[in-house]
């Protein structure tokens, strides 16, 4: 049922061809544009993350603990270890009065290779802070501590935390808690698996999110921290940064292991959720930015910041233009 998403030329030739799926959805669910199947089950993978959060603002933990929007904003990252995110999850850790060291998400270089060398010449170690996604850890040990619940299993599907985050994820998707596939992500915390329209449904609830309840009031509080620090959520020369930056609280974005992506777009409150097959992210970014445009949610200042993005470059070793990456899909709006 995937249809073709991406070509990637070289020359005259096309080289490589990427196939996925996409859903656009309104807050009711209604399915406003789609390619391939709209409702495939997939892991959401960290497009979850802006979810995952929600109970940390939503039990009173967030405002208990003093945390800041900065801090929030990190709470939902797959951040690239630099300087920045490092500082601003140690400062979530100790407003919890958490020991950095009770982190259960596994240790990786920074994704950002300057900070990788700078900490090999000062001699130091890569920590689990260094992790993509010590921020949403950090969070989670926050609500844990704040619950007083166990900090040791946090990760445990039967755990305070995260049962409270099934539920909302439960909640937000419209999906009964039996019907959704639980795995393990990357950095061992629960992943879900949903149709992805149902990922494009929590999106779109991010994005209208209104009114006085704890729930909605969580959504806008994690909302406007990512558009005011997109820098937080991912990093230097990263998608999701440049993304959040060129949309100025008009939308925001957030990337998914395996080819995901979900974008909330506030100015027309709709959701989107991208699936590439192959889960390349290749595919995935320009897609993003193609179906952004099909929607005529970009103007021209938009269409040239993303454009690295949108319509890759392919250069060889001497920096030589070799080929594009061009997204080669049109939204099918759904049946009246």
């Amino acid at each position: 049922m995937s249809e073709l998403l991406v070509e990637v030329t070289r020359g005259p030739l096309v080289e490589s061809r990427h196939f996925g799926d996409i859903a656009v959805v309104d807050r009711e669910g209604r399915l406003l544009g789609a390619v391939g199947d709209p409702h495939r089950l997939t892991y959401a993978r960290s497009a979850a993350k802006p979810f995952q959060a929600i109970p940390l603002i939503e039990s009173g933990a967030a405002d208990a603990f003093g945390l800041t929007s900065q801090e929030i904003a990190v709470a939902c990252a797959s951040h690239s270890g630099e300087e920045i995110h490092e500082d601003t999850v140690s400062r979530l850790l100790a407003k919890a009065g958490v020991d950095e060291g009770c982190l259960r998400c596994g240790v990786h270089a920074p994704y950002h290779a300057a900070s990788h060398e700078a900490l090999l010449r000062a001699g130091k170690q890569v920590r689990a802070i260094h992790n993509n996604c010590s921020g949403k850890h950090a969070g989670m040990l926050a609500l844990a501590k704040y619950l007083g619940a166990d900090l040791e299993t946090y990760l445990d599907p039967d755990h305070p935390v995260q049962r409270r985050i099934f539920e909302t994820i439960s909640t937000l998707a419209g999906i009964r808690q039996e019907d959704i596939v639980r795995a393990v992500d990357g950095c061992s915390a629960p992943v879900f698996g949903l149709p992805l329209d149902r990922i494009a449904l929590m999106y779109a609830k991010l994005a209208s999110a209104s009114g006085p309840s704890p729930l909605e009031q969580a959504m806008i509080r994690i909302y406007d921290a990512m558009s005011a620090h997109p820098q937080l959520v991912a990093g230097t020369d990263r998608f999701c940064t440049a993304l959040i930056q060129a949309g100025g609280g008009r939308w925001i974005g957030k990337a998914g292991a395996e080819g995901v992506y979900g974008v909330a777009i506030r100015t027309l409150g709709v959701g989107i959720a991208v699936k590439v097959d192959d889960g390349n992210a290749r595919a995935a970014y320009p897609a993003v930015v193609e179906v952004l445009s099909q929607l005529g949610a970009l103007t021209a200042a938009d269409h040239a910041s993303l454009e690295s993005f949108w319509h890759p470059v392919l250069r060889n070793h001497q920096a030589k233009e070799v080929g594009r990456i061009q997204p080669r899909f049109a939204l099918r709006s759904a049946p009246a």
